[in-house]
């Protein structure tokens, strides 16, 4: 690949003068001069400019000057390179798929769902497979709990039978992450349609394989990966000639974000996997249409509402550029993205505010232009949805579809300076490190080496860094949390029965078929051609009694060969807080009270109250019960009281001006008595004003530049909190 990031030599658009052109517009030099003069002395580049964590400096505004260079801008929805969507209608004749996911652990479960939710505005059928699905193990040859997690489990025809029980798949798109290989799933529904009389070319959607995701999510694959390449050409060029609605190659970016990764190390790694499948496919003899044709990607949509349509605008163009690189047409340039609103930034506590989340993050899809969307329940991490979180989220597409009419404008944000300037940054920072990337061998061997998980990982610190004190907000977990909040309820699994039925079901799906089992001895030398009888010869085994697990024991390599590589941590953004509020859950419960905070609230409202409210929020974070109160004139008064109250903890709230003549008396009277309490001092004492109180007794000080969590964790220690 070049070392350049390039595109089309576009003529860019003339601005017309627009309303009030009889009027002078000041310069950028006259505001920033303006700006400057109202900082009063506090930097500029500090207090206007921001830094994301994509490295990228997003200006106060954005004018003509910023974008006139850029040579995408002057391009067309429709046309390459494709910036402002794939579609020169955008939404308009084929709105984006409501893919929702069902992501229940049984078929029969799965079937009440997506049969409900197909009725109610669905239009793609969503299923979410879980671990042992994916790499290939029946629930009977497994131990453990990972059957059924978050996902449907599903071993053989029966099972899929049933799961799909009263569903038109000639009417409905399909959209499943496959795993390692979606070879076998693929046949698994060429049988049941032969059941129903209907032929694999009413397949519509996606039943796709992405190998290298499945090894980054869990350290190993079960197959060699030359084989999966050699599964995914010969489905892929099956699905061509029989099933050409249907791709079958699925690129996932989302498990890089949901590792706590930016917009352009997801984009990269997307990029990055997508063309080792590219050259894997082309060595197998297949040519650019039909593997372009045959994939899709799956990205996450963050919170970060412009960066998201940014980042989506980026990637069409860059895929258009790396098709184009290895000979692809036009239409071989289009890019297929299924959207999925970030499971990084939900949350447990206060859960509700998810719904504001996702609402945001699916704008952002939609303006975007992603070809089908999933939008999360509110309740994810809390565990399964119910009927009604799922109705939420499938009512939010329908809102923005029909009374929102973002199914009318074609690519809303194009035009837009900051859009427009913001795309071009994500597109040649992501394509220098895809450079990276290729100039280390590819995305396979970057995988071995841990590079991406690496970086995804360092850029997770960050972002935790930035929650931890506080200059990134999750409400109602690190600001403005309620710890007398009760949690919604839960739809509950029972594990153990979940793994002895399914364990039963493909036992007795077993016993009916004892004789008579299709060989599949001759299945590696049939892929190793690259043969479309691939999937015919693993159909007829289904059929005849195997399972999903026989068919990857066929394929499977010895535990010497297989590919192996470090994993991510997928992880929640919320979780360090949320630990916090669960060690005060258990003290409740232990205890029948939460861990107090104690304010010592020093002179009139106006006094102490700033310090007073900084302070509530800053506990309530912790999950600790803080008791306030209008203020004490007299030391003794507020010793008192603080003593009374039982509180381990005493932060004392007031005035810079206040706190020398109050707050080493205020101390000693307290420590004194109790010299366990801890004595916090709401503020950021002077040097000299912090060595005198540190003489008095002072334990520490809380400001806003404060490792909130960090602190609370070291009060939690040393109150026995998260020992209770």
């Amino acid at each position: 690949m070049s070392e350049e990031l390039k595109t089309p030599n576009l003529e860019s658009p003339v601005y017309e003068p627009g309303l009030f052109s009889e009027f002078t517009p000041p310069t950028y030099e006259e505001w920033k001069a303006a700006a400057v003069a109202s900082l009063k002395g506090a930097p500029f580049d500090k207090k206007v400019i921001t830094k994301t964590y994509e490295d990228i400096d997003l200006q106060p505004m954005y004018w003509p000057d910023d974008v006139k260079n850029l040579p995408h801008l002057g391009s067309w929805p429709g046309f390459p390179p494709y910036v402002r969507g794939t579609r020169a209608e955008g939404y308009l004749v084929k709105p984006w798929g409501i893919a929702q996911e069902i992501p229940y652990p049984t078929p029969e479960e799965f079937n009440r769902a997506a049969r409900h939710d197909l009725d109610r505005g669905m239009t793609v059928l969503n299923m979410v497979l879980d671990s042992p699905t994916r790499l290939g193990e029946d629930a009977d040859q497994i131990r453990g709990d990972d059957i059924g997690v978050s996902g449907l489990s599903l071993s053989e025809l029966e099972d899929l039978k049933i799961a799909l029980a009263g569903i038109d798949l000639a009417r409905t798109p399909l959209h499943i992450a496959a795993g390692v290989t979606a070879l076998p799933l693929v046949a698994l529904l060429v049988d049941y349609l032969m059941g129903a009389d209907q032929k694999p070319a009413v397949l519509q959607g996606c039943v796709g394989a992405d190998p290298l995701a499945e090894l980054v999510r869990t350290g190993r694959l079960p197959i060699h990966l030359d084989l999966a390449y050699d599964a995914m050409a010969a489905l892929a060029a099956w699905a061509h000639d029989q099933a050409p609605g249907l791709q079958t190659i699925l690129v996932h970016g989302v498990p890089y974000r949901e590792a706590g990764g930016n917009a352009v190390q997801e984009l990269a790694f997307s990029m990055a996997t997508g063309v080792e499948y590219v050259r894997a496919l082309l060595d197998r003899g297949l040519d650019m249409p039909v593997i372009s044709a045959a994939m899709r990607f799956s990205l996450a949509i963050g919170s970060d509402f412009f960066m998201e349509i940014a980042k989506l605008r980026a990637g069409r163009l860059l895929w258009s550029q790396i098709v184009a690189a290895f000979g692809g047409n036009d239409q071989a340039q289009k890019m297929t993205v299924h959207g999925r609103t970030s499971s990084w930034t939900k949350t447990i506590y206060d859960p509700y505010v998810n719904l504001l989340r996702n609402t945001t993050q699916a704008f952002a899809g939609v303006v975007s232009g992603v070809d089908s969307l999933h939008i999360t329940a509110y309740d994810e991490a809390l565990g399964l949805p119910d009927e009604f979180s799922r109705r939420v989220s499938r009512n939010v597409h329908l809102l923005l579809r029909h009374e929102g009419h973002f199914n009318q404008p074609i690519d809303p944000a194009g035009g837009a300076w900051y859009v427009e300037y913001l795309t071009d940054q994500i597109a040649r920072k992501a394509w220098a490190l895809f450079q990276e990337i290729e100039a280390g061998g590819g995305m396979f061997r970057a995988l071995e080496a841990g590079i991406p998980q690496a970086r995804t990982a360092e850029n997770a610190e960050k972002k935790a860094a930035g929650l931890s004190t506080r200059q990134d907000i999750l409400v109602g977990t690190n600001l403005y949390a309620n710890p007398q909040e009760a949690p919604p309820s839960l739809v509950e699994v029972d594990r153990d029965g979940l793994r002895r039925s399914r364990a039963a079901s493909i036992q007795a799906f077993r016993d009916q078929f004892k004789e008579g089992r299709s060989d599949l001895t001759g299945l590696r030398d049939s892929l190793a051609a690259r043969s479309v009888e691939s999937v015919r010869l693993v159909a007829r085994a289904l059929i005849s009694g195997s399972t999903l697990g026989d068919v990857y024991r066929h394929l499977k390599a010895p535990e010497a060969d297989c590919p192996r590589a470090p994993t991510l941590r997928i992880h929640r953004a919320a979780e360090p807080f949320e630990a916090l509020r669960r060690n005060s859950d258990r003290h409740l419960a232990q205890t029948g009270r939460r861990p107090a905070v104690f304010l010592a609230n020093m002179g009139p409202i106006p006094q102490h109250k700033a310090r007073a409210d900084f302070t509530t929020g800053f506990f309530q974070a912790g999950g600790f019960e803080v008791l306030t109160n209008d203020g004490f004139d007299a030391v003794e008064d507020a010793a008192r009281a603080a003593l009374d109250s039982g509180a381990r903890i005493v932060v004392i709230c007031s005035s810079d001006r206040a706190y020398p003549d109050l707050v080493p008396p205020l101390i000693r009277r307290i420590k004194t008595t109790r010299p366990e309490i801890l004595v916090i001092l709401a503020g950021r004492p002077d040097p000299e004003s912090e060595v005198s109180y540190r003489e008095a007794g002072l334990d520490d000080f809380i400001h806003l530049r404060s490792d909130c969590r960090r602190m609370l964790a070291e009060f939690q220690e040393k109150t026995g909190v998260n020992h209770a």
